[in-house]
């Protein structure tokens, strides 16, 4: 599966803490082998976020994307309560 970051994503995850922005990258490298490995708590957002899913980068911070046509386009970042209120 290929990878894709929105620009708005990228944007808001380069005005993260550095820490922030190592931890995506590992979750990111673990997303490309495995989608679907336990420590990424891949799970549906649908009702906030119609089609789409999120995976967890720390405690706190989540990523949010959707797949279409084989690539998952990852099109938010931010803390749980940024994203879910």
């Amino acid at each position: 599966m290929k990878i894709f970051l929105h620009d708005k994503f990228k944007k808001k995850l380069n005005k993260l803490p550095l820490k922030i922005q190592e931890q995506f990258l590992f979750r990111l490298n673990i997303f490309m082998i495995n989608p679907t490995d336990v420590i990424l708590n891949n799970h549906s957002v649908e009702n906030c976020y119609p089609g789409s899913r999120s995976i967890n980068i720390n405690g706190d911070y989540r990523a949010i994307f959707y797949i279409e046509n084989n690539v998952a386009v990852f099109k938010k970042v931010g803390t749980h309560s940024e994203l879910y209120g």
